[in-house]
């Protein structure tokens, strides 16, 4: 098999745009904003260009220095994002998303770079950066989706406890989906990502299924860490409060 990919021209590359602006044609027809969805997907496009720069001036350097301060950057935006749908308290939980995120990923992070892979030294960034964007972006997600529940379940009237629960459920659903449809209904990035590259699938279904388990287990461990700390305030219709 051919281990290079393909360029992708430009013009063949903005065929792609066509659904997309369909979605947003839709959007605007159902008299719904389109404005997120367009500043979202500019700020996708800026995003990517320039941080494919950057990583070609990471992977030339390879400084520990450098690779440090991309994850403190990392973990310090996802922290920020993860409470996007909480926004009006946001600065008051930021402190907790972002112990959760920075606990639960790191170390998952180590474990899979260090004793997983093997990889030497420990900073290499062709390695680090990917593995670790995965890893925030996911809890990044699933943090969000448990702060958003949460906040609905006890706005209702539900105790902490039983908000805590409904929220951990909602933030796992979309995790237990993916390990439910991985190689049945969806070959996912990694996986797919070595096969166009020409690597044999027998060898990227072994990563793939490291990313699965680190995924799962990172983001898992960063929801429960955020409910954890977070013990929100808001008061019930009783006007009890989470102590």
């Amino acid at each position: 098999m051919d281990a290079s990919v393909e360029p992708i021209p430009l013009q063949r590359l903005a065929l792609l745009f066509v659904p997309v602006l369909i979605v947003v044609v839709i959007q605007i027809r159902w008299a719904l904003s389109a404005r997120t969805s367009l500043y979202a997907i500019g700020r996708m496009l800026l995003q990517l260009l320039l941080i494919g720069y950057v990583l070609l001036f990471l992977f030339e350097s390879e400084h520990a220095v450098l690779v440090s301060l991309v994850l403190v950057v990392m973990i310090t935006v996802s922290s920020w994002i993860a409470l996007r749908p909480i926004a009006t308290e946001r600065r008051r939980l930021y402190p907790a998303a972002l112990m959760a995120i920075t606990v639960a990923g790191l170390p998952v992070l180590f474990l899979t770079t260090k004793w997983v892979l093997d990889i030497t030294p420990w900073y290499a960034p062709r390695y680090l950066i990917p593995l670790a964007g995965m890893i925030f972006a996911s809890a990044m997600n699933s943090v969000s989706i448990a702060a958003e529940r949460y906040v609905s379940e006890f706005s209702s009237g539900l105790n902490h406890v039983a908000a805590r629960r409904k929220a951990f459920e909602a933030a796992l659903i979309p995790l237990i989906n993916s390990l439910l449809a991985v190689g049945l209904v969806s070959l996912p990035g990694m996986m797919t990502g070595q096969v166009l590259a020409g690597i044999s699938p027998l060898i990227a279904v072994r990563y793939q299924i490291l990313v699965m388990c680190m995924l799962f287990g990172s983001s898992g461990i960063a929801v429960a860490c955020y409910l954890y700390w977070s013990k929100l305030s808001y008061r019930t219709p009783d006007s009890k409060q989470v102590q």
